[in-house]
């Protein structure tokens, strides 16, 4: 039985019953409320295509529709992206902010995410153009200026309070990866390696590099590990690099993500924060841990 998700941004939450009635009407299906004001669900709503037919009533309102299967709906197992997904910012993007060219690189940062070039090439490139960086300054980057999206903690503590597990797996780096994911209360991190000599950047990155591929075989193998079936994973990331594991999860998720990545996302979340997931798995209110 399909279930269909309405879900709004906990921040400036625009969901009421009004709206939810109206959806109704078009969709039929009975109505649960998760949060009031932020998340809803209708369950067993008719017709082809009901996230069409939300969207249509939503119209210009900051509230997603997503449809997910009623089976399997909670998940045991997350792999997050990190850079625009779990913290707000791209962490290569504000170093290279510190040499003052970080327009040159966020603009490469841009492209890669869209798909346009080839992420390791692109990757290599980036932190060639920020070598002899120095360790400090990017702890004090790390420190004072990578901010955590809204929501990933209360998503990372409830799904673990049910006993799932959580990965973090980045294109990026393990220096922000590792610490984030110890802030967040992830199970692990996995990210790529910045090189150094005397504490300053070679310019370099050790080798294997983690990219779309790495994303998608550690959440196939954390399924085959954990002996957890496919379809109780889930995956979210905003980026082209996202967009393997994102197609093999059970639910992958698009979060703020581009547009091409959103298209092909089971689930997209444009406005709504983190939580979402948790909504999407069905989590009420008294569920989540925060």
């Amino acid at each position: 039985m399909p279930i269909l998700c309405l879900i709004a941004n906990p921040a400036d939450p625009e969901l009421d019953s009004t709206l939810v009635a109206a959806i109704q009407h078009e969709t039929g299906g009975e109505i649960n409320w998760l949060h009031q004001r932020i998340a809803c669900e209708i369950h067993a709503p008719r017709g082809s295509d009901p996230v069409a037919a939300a969207r249509a009533v939503i119209d210009r309102r900051a509230v997603d529709a997503a449809l997910v299967p009623e089976a399997d709906r909670r998940k045991a197992i997350l792999v997050a992206d990190m850079d625009s997904t779990m913290i707000e910012q791209e962490c290569i993007d504000e170093l290279a902010d510190a040499v003052g060219i970080k327009a040159q690189v966020a603009a490469i940062t841009e492209r890669a995410m869209n798909g346009e070039l080839d992420f390791e090439q692109a990757l290599r490139h980036r932190v060639g153009l920020i070598k002899g960086l120095e360790r400090r300054v990017i702890e004090e980057i790390r420190r004072e200026r990578i901010t955590l999206a809204p929501g990933g903690r209360a998503l990372i503590q409830t799904m673990k309070a049910f006993g799932a597990y959580t990965s973090l797996v980045s294109g990026g780096f393990t220096l922000f990866a590792e610490y984030f994911a110890r802030r967040i209360g992830f199970d692990e991190a996995i990210a790529n390696v910045l090189e150094f000599e005397d504490d300053r950047l070679t310019g370099t990155l050790a080798s294997p590099i983690v990219d779309r591929s790495t994303k998608r075989s550690r959440l196939e193998s954390l399924a085959a590990e954990r002996d957890v079936p496919i379809s109780r994973t889930m995956a979210v990331g905003d980026g082209a690099n996202d967009l393997d594991m994102i197609r093999a999860a059970g639910l992958g998720v698009a979060l703020h993500a581009k547009p091409h990545v959103a298209a092909e996302a089971a689930a997209r979340i444009d406005h709504g924060d983190l939580t979402a997931l948790l909504y999407l798995q069905g989590y009420e209110e008294e569920d989540i841990v925060r």
